[in-house]
């Protein structure tokens, strides 16, 4: 394996991160379930309530489960979070932010709105994405009985939530769907063709690496789709530019510095403003994608910190 100079805080440590390695995707989820589960001990709730309610699924699907998160003691109607997690679109489920969306809830006086939807392989795109979508919807067509603001909704999604975040915020412009006010895109997986410096570089990084990527795009899209012309920009939003972005809401992106997914991240910041669209872009140094899986380290602090500082200023 490459010896890496990643951040000493994060290098001390990164021994005993889970290997999730895709190409066992039973294992993998087995693995990541074990590490939830152990990670989900430490979660105070306190001043949060949590619950779960159900919005009708896309036409012909299920319906889709969202995990409600609601700060205590705070007079709606309140600003919404939409999150939508990580997990290469075949891992996962609402358990990975819990940690994340319980402090999101507290620390913004916001509504958190986690959305449980299918995984890939069993279930291709657009199924993780029309999810997305019909959760979203319905928390906005029932905006007043959940004592929420329908103006302020900002999407917030990491890794594959990010690309999923980022595909959603299309996807709602484009059907006169929900007003979305913000887009957080946190180490964003946004592009199939798997031909930046970044993505051909970093074929063994801890969490997340070239061939984990392959097989996420494999069982996302169908096997031998990735790269080829038919691709969706929702699917793969790194695939619009220009116009296409033209009238979708401010974006927040971080990447980190060695992850596969760097170099499209900054891309889509790059192709977002070149649309007109304003943009924040952070690399933070040191960094592998899912180093925030360590949080004492002083670089994950400072990028949780302005997660939160981010979303408080695009829904105050």
């Amino acid at each position: 394996m490459t010896t890496y100079p990643f951040d000493p805080e994060l290098a001390a440590v990164v021994h005993m991160l889970p290997r999730a390695d895709c190409s066992d995707l039973e294992g993998a989820r087995a693995e990541i379930a074990v590490g939830i589960a152990a990670a989900l001990a430490d979660v105070d709730t306190t001043g949060v309530d949590v619950t779960e309610l159900v919005a009708p699924g896309p036409e012909g699907a299920p319906d889709v489960v969202l995990r409600s998160y609601r700060p205590q003691g705070v007079q709606g109607p309140l600003p919404v979070v939409y999150d939508i997690h990580g997990g290469g679109f075949i891992l996962g489920t609402v358990e990975f932010d819990h940690g994340t969306n319980v402090t999101l809830a507290r620390e913004l006086g916001a509504a958190v709105f986690s959305v449980e939807y299918r995984l890939a392989p069993e279930h291709p795109y657009p199924a993780g994405l029309e999810d997305a979508y019909a959760g979203l919807v319905h928390v906005a067509k029932n905006a007043a009985e959940l004592g929420v603001d329908p103006a302020r909704i900002a999407l917030f999604g990491q890794s594959a939530g990010g690309g999923l975040a980022a595909g959603l915020a299309l996807l709602a412009r484009d059907r006169g769907g929900p007003a979305i006010a913000f887009q957080y895109l946190g180490i964003p997986e946004l592009d199939d063709r798997l031909d930046t410096p970044s993505m051909r570089a970093f074929t063994d990084t801890p969490i997340w690496r070239r061939p984990n990527a392959v097989i996420s795009w494999e069982a996302y899209l169908g096997a031998g789709v990735p790269g080829s012309a038919d691709v969706p920009v929702y699917a793969a939003p790194a695939r619009a530019a220009g116009e296409q972005l033209a009238g979708l809401p401010p974006a927040y992106i971080s990447v980190m510095e060695f992850d596969p997914l760097r170099d499209e991240g900054i891309d889509y910041a790059r192709a977002l403003l070149a649309g007109g669209v304003s943009v924040e872009l952070h690399l933070f140094p040191g960094t592998f994608h899912g180093s925030g899986m360590i949080p004492h380290a002083e670089v994950s602090l400072r990028e949780a910190a302005e997660a939160v500082a981010v979303l408080r200023r695009a829904l105050r």
